[in-house]
């Protein structure tokens, strides 16, 4: 038990590593950034392989640490509202994806879908919040265009890497991931 504990830590501390250089990758343009969300990707990870504590304490930690960092995202108001953002991404996917019956590709895309539709209406409200101290308003087009239109290609790139790298793991025996349903299960229930 004190090994599995000590394991997470690790890989938590990995995943905050790859999160904070992952952006580098996107060339700092703020807009390529926010289409392909380079940030989630090891949140997310953390979330499926560590468990959901860990997935929620470095998506809420990430955000703010990288922005302390490298000034990028801004603080106020991007990187609070990520923080709860990447913070639920990480909650979601973990509990979703641990606390199901069957650990299937299957499981895996629902965990996803489920995290990523979750960490949006957080990320909303968070905007809402944070903005509502300034004269500016976080208009209902505006959660539109930056949680969903803007994001579909980050969306997409989620959904085929994190996949994919289960898959990876799966094959060396790091992560327990079936191909399909509980063969054992019986017709009907």
């Amino acid at each position: 038990m004190k090994n599995n504990r000590l394991i997470s830590v690790l890989l938590s501390a990995m995943f905050i590593s790859i999160g904070l250089i992952l952006p580098f990758f996107t060339g700092q343009i703020q807009q390529i950034g926010n289409m392909l969300l380079p940030m989630h990707i090891p949140v997310m990870l953390c979330g499926l392989i560590c468990g959901w504590q860990y997935g929620l304490i470095v998506g809420f930690i990430l955000p703010c640490f990288r922005s302390l960092l490298f000034g990028m995202p801004a603080i106020y108001p991007s990187a609070i509202a990520m923080s709860f953002e990447l913070a639920t991404y990480g909650l979601v996917v973990g509990c979703f994806f641990q606390k199901s019956k069957w650990k299937c590709l299957l499981t895996l895309y629902k965990s996803l879908l489920f995290g990523m539709l979750a960490g949006r209406v957080v990320w909303g409200i968070s905007m809402t919040g944070l903005l509502a101290f300034k004269s500016s308003r976080f208009t209902l087009s505006a959660f539109f265009a930056g949680a969903f239109v803007n994001a579909i290609p980050g969306i997409i790139l989620q959904l085929v890497l994190i996949p994919a790298i289960m898959l990876m793991l799966k094959k060396t025996h790091f992560v327990k991931l079936k191909n399909g349903e509980n063969k054992n299960a019986k017709p009907g229930k």
